[in-house]
């Protein structure tokens, strides 16, 4: 295709990646990005909400003695009536932060065919390419998703074929995250109840992800959606938005709500995973993603989860003849293995681990949260 020619729905499949099919004029939005139908019009006004009212927790503070207590509160409340926080004081370097964001820009730079060396296969989640959803629809995106923990599962090839800058400040900052998804998991038991070893016992070398993602200028913004709103299959995600363009939307009684990033603030949320373990105590929040007519967009999101062979359902110390288990129990492997094979959409796949009142048997003795 020549510098002349249309990018147009019937020449999209020549294109492998929606920066490649951006540098060409366009007619129209090609079909299968065209999503008018997730563009709702029930957006909250943010003009008449204050920032402060959108939950923003002090790392600093929860590890302070002297204001732990009153930050471990503001913790339990963000978690349970949002779903979702602000990070500030993350104790992860501005150094580091830095070099992650000019690394992941290099990459996005690369001409294609060095992008496509990690190049997804079509059977697989991982790797660079568009990830198709219900009815070959597409999201306004290009993407990078691969497993970086345990080791033994990371896609070696993958790793190896990326950049080194970005290789080695991949590395330094997935254990960065490791740390601070491990303490952020330890808070939110100790307001739970839940016991800090049990926690220790199925997260530790547990499954971790990252997501790194690039969502392009679209000439008309409002027929497409970066992101297709889903809850995520983990028990937090840590969002960190590189380059200060926002695009984030939660949804809140009924309403999607435009997150503005505090600066130098990472995002996080609660996934269906900490839904189940907290028997639904916590809620997974559904959130989808923007984009706009002029800037470009790029975020990296760490995934993190219990070890593959661990079962997962509601923490047993919750359970009591009042509060009996709402969801089912599962191998963390087979409830990952069921999400990949589902179309993303909502939050379908919790509800299909949600335990009917006709299938009650049992309820184990426990006892409620501290909080």
């Amino acid at each position: 295709m020549t510098d002349s020619e249309a990018a147009t729905p019937e020449n999209l499949d020549s294109f492998l990646s929606l920066q490649d099919l951006l540098k060409y004029p366009m007619l129209s939005i090609p079909k299968p990005y065209l999503r008018p139908e997730l563009q709702t019009p029930n957006t909250f006004d943010t003009t008449a909400v204050p920032v402060a009212s959108i939950p923003t927790i002090d790392f600093n503070m929860l590890v302070s003695m002297e204001s732990k207590e009153l930050e471990l509160e503001k913790l339990h409340i963000a978690c349970k009536e949002w779903g979702f926080f602000q990070l500030v004081n993350h104790g992860v370097s501005s150094s580091l932060m830095d070099m992650m964001k000019h690394a992941l820009e290099e990459f996005y730079d690369l001409p294609l065919e060095e992008k496509m060396k990690c190049q997804r296969k079509p059977d697989e989640a991982e790797g660079y390419g568009a990830v198709i959803r219900t009815g070959g629809k597409l999201d306004w995106d290009d993407r990078f998703f691969i497993q970086t923990n345990p080791l033994n599962r990371r896609n070696q090839r993958l790793f190896s074929e990326l950049p080194s800058s970005l290789r080695n400040n991949l590395e330094s900052y997935i254990l960065e995250m490791q740390k601070l998804a491990m303490k952020l998991l330890g808070f939110i038991a100790v307001v739970l109840n839940i016991g800090l070893q049990e926690i220790k016992e199925m997260f530790d070398d547990g499954m971790q992800s990252v997501r790194m993602t690039c969502y392009p200028p679209c000439p008309q913004p409002e027929l497409v959606v970066g992101l297709t709103p889903h809850s995520d299959a983990t028990a937090i995600t840590i969002l960190n938005q590189i380059n200060g363009v926002d695009g984030l939307q939660i949804k809140k009684d009924g309403a999607w709500i435009p997150i503005t990033f505090l600066p130098d603030a990472l995002v996080v949320n609660i996934g269906d995973i900490l839904e189940i373990m907290s028997n639904g105590f916590y809620k997974s929040i559904e959130h989808k993603v923007t984009v706009n007519s002029q800037k470009e967009r790029k975020t990296i999101a760490f995934f993190i989860n219990p070890k593959f062979e661990a079962e997962v359902g509601p923490v047993t110390c919750l359970l009591n003849p009042t509060n009996p288990p709402k969801y089912r129990r599962i191998v963390m492997e087979q409830y990952v293995n069921g999400f990949f094979t589902q179309k993303l959409y909502g939050k379908s796949y919790l509800e299909f681990m949600k335990i009917k009142p006709e299938d009650q048997t049992t309820v184990l003795d426990g006892s409620h949260s501290g909080y």
